[in-house]
């Protein structure tokens, strides 16, 4: 699914930086869907983290896995400078995932970023401008699993690890 979408995020990437010197692009690797976004989590605290997941994968019942998006636009985000691959249309059960996934873990006691799920992987990051808009072939995106991924920032970008993973149940 990273190289899928690299593949078609290529041409994008190439006329954003072309608009925008500053632009760079997020290496393939890094291409991720988040359903819940924790910050900083104390080492002493995983441990809750996993607890939190290991019973929300547990409980989540879902029919038809595994979830399919897909990624079919491309939106600049001014605020934070960011080329995103959005999807026209997230299936409502990867909303309804990403929001009691949030519950789960505001009841744990974490501060998770509450804004509403919006389906999103981010391609580039310091673009300060676009001089267009762009296309998109569109990309499926598909999972049936969480992952705790730890994200690192380096002098080169950031970089991401997959600390677990949690298969979904599915429901009967």
């Amino acid at each position: 699914m990273q190289a899928a979408l690299a593949a078609a995020a290529g041409p994008v990437l190439l006329l954003a930086q072309g608009a925008d010197a500053g632009a760079k692009s997020v290496p393939a690797e890094n291409f991720h869907l988040t359903l819940a976004f924790l910050g900083s989590v104390p080492v002493d605290r995983l441990h809750e983290v996993d607890e939190v997941a290991t019973r929300f994968a547990q409980l989540s019942k879902v029919r038809d896995l595994p979830i399919e998006i897909v990624l079919d636009a491309i939106e600049h985000w001014r605020k934070p400078q960011v080329l995103v691959a959005t999807a026209s249309t997230t299936p409502g059960v990867a909303v309804a995932l990403g929001e009691s996934l949030q519950r789960a873990l505001v009841e744990a006691g974490f501060s998770p970023d509450l804004k509403p799920f919006r389906v999103h992987a981010t391609i580039a990051r310091k673009v300060r401008r676009v001089a267009r808009e762009y296309h998109l072939d569109p990309v499926r995106w598909s999972f049936d699993a969480l992952h705790l991924v730890e994200s690192k920032t380096q002098p080169s970008g950031a970089s991401y690890r997959t600390v677990k993973k949690w298969v979904l149940d599915k429901g009967d």
